[in-house]
């Protein structure tokens, strides 16, 4: 893929085809690779901000979302790196919210915009993203958006990102990565 075919149209069309949709949280070093060489110049166009016009429509802010929060933990998993977008993800996110452009995006797709909220290690992000998923009605990410924000209620923050972002874990923390009921991410 060249970088001039890349739109939002073509993050979209790319993210929600059916071969990629058996991939969002089954990944393999391959498909990892695939995203990181495909999208990783356009991430980082648009942490230059070469690509602020995207926020001007719901599909933009939706492709801005994928690309800032989802294709990071592709690109760099097990890095820092992999989270360096969060926040920018989130400001994108909310900017979306606040002009109602969640309400523009299917159904079967809107739950990738409100993502980068249930990724937060800020409680209050938490919060909405559980209002927002239960507000949409999507049953389905409600419930791990209520399990990523009873986590961050816990414990202030994912614990299983202490390793890669060089945090020392609680004694609490531990235990609980060591249990059976740990998240790992």
């Amino acid at each position: 893929m060249t970088l001039e075919l890349i739109t939002p149209e073509s993050i979209i069309k790319y993210w929600y085809s059916d071969r990629v949709k058996s991939k969002w949280f089954n990944s393999s070093i391959e498909f990892d690779k695939e995203i990181k060489s495909n999208y990783e110049k356009c991430w980082l166009e648009i942490l230059r901000g070469e690509k602020k016009s995207w926020q001007e429509s719901a599909e933009g802010c939706l492709a801005l979302t994928i690309i800032l929060d989802q294709f990071p933990l592709n690109m760099f998993r097990g890095e820092v790196k992999s989270f360096s977008s969060e926040a920018i993800a989130i400001k994108v996110a909310k900017k979306a919210i606040e002009r109602g452009f969640d309400k523009e995006i299917d159904k079967d797709k809107v739950a990738f915009l409100y993502m980068p909220l249930m990724h937060s290690e800020n409680i209050n992000d938490q919060n909405y993203s559980v209002q927002l998923f239960e507000e949409a009605g999507l049953h389905d990410n409600l419930r791990f958006a209520k399990h990523h924000r009873d986590i961050v209620k816990k414990y202030g923050r994912f614990p299983h990102r202490n390793e890669i972002l060089n945090r020392k874990s609680s004694q609490q923390e531990i235990d609980y990565l060591n249990s059976d009921n740990a998240f790992t991410g």
